[in-house]
């Protein structure tokens, strides 16, 4: 099924609009003592991630009714038909609940397994970034590129550490530091999804992680292909939001960063 640019265009414009409230409710809450039980041994939710979760599934469900829901939380429908949005209420748990100001709302919007649209509101910085399937990547309306950047001891890179870091074979702890001598820098935000904005607005040069989930990325993932960069497994094959290992880049270092991992 093949949508029109208008057709995205709704689409996007619904999300962003969902994304903000939901980032507001998230604001409201940053601070503030958390509520927080864990789902795994340090896997932590708050009581925001389930408000933001519970106000986003109804709103896309007011408005789209006929579309399945994919949430991190599990609060999403399974209905059958070509439309599933993917969503991440609260992405940056643990920085939100330290009251590290790095967190995010992530949505988009996939139709017959493709990605066609998705958004990721930053509350904090008041910063939306959204790109639609053959339409650009945006930030806050304006359009945006990945760097221009092609050697990778100048390039500034980000990453992250999944939740199982103590106990997993592959835990990212050696690539890291492998990576570490070869780049200018690495950082780590603790939010996948605003990484891959940043890639994509040219703020780093390449990402990597291990063992991320669909709504981690699905957004982030168009985003970053829409202003340009390039998203693939570790080995170069091509990626999947379902697949655990990620590899973004600005096109230009790509193929060195494929190296070192």
């Amino acid at each position: 099924m093949r949508q029109t640019k208008k057709e995205i265009r709704g689409y996007l414009e619904a999300a962003e609009d969902i994304a903000r409230a939901a980032g507001g409710i998230l604001k409201r809450g940053f601070n503030r003592p958390p509520d927080i039980r864990l789902k795994g041994r340090i896997d932590p939710v708050t009581v925001y991630d389930l408000k933001s979760e519970k106000f986003i599934v109804r709103s896309l469900q007011k408005r789209f009714p006929q579309h399945a829901v994919l949430a991190e939380e599990g609060s999403g429908s399974g209905r059958e038909g070509p439309y599933r949005w993917i969503i991440d209420p609260l992405d940056g748990t643990v920085d939100y609940a330290h009251g590290f100001p790095v967190y995010c709302v992530s949505i988009a919007l996939e139709c017959d397994g493709e990605i066609i649209a998705g958004v990721v509101y930053d509350p904090e910085r008041q910063e939306m970034f959204s790109a639609g399937l053959d339409l650009g990547a945006h930030l806050n309306g304006k359009k945006i590129r990945v760097s221009v950047q092609s050697n990778l001891e100048r390039a500034l890179l980000a990453t992250g550490f999944s939740y199982n870091i103590k106990h997993a074979r592959r835990n990212n702890l050696g690539l890291f530091a492998r990576m570490a001598k070869k780049a200018q820098g690495i950082r780590r935000l603790g939010s996948a999804a605003i990484d891959l904005c940043w890639l994509a607005a040219g703020r780093i040069d390449g990402f990597w992680e291990l063992y991320l989930h669909p709504w981690d990325t699905a957004a982030g993932k168009l985003i970053v292909q829409e202003a340009g960069g390039i998203v693939t497994r570790f080995d170069g094959r091509a990626h999947s939001i379902f697949h655990m290992d990620i590899l973004a880049s600005n096109g230009h270092i790509h193929r060195a960063m494929q190296e070192v991992l």
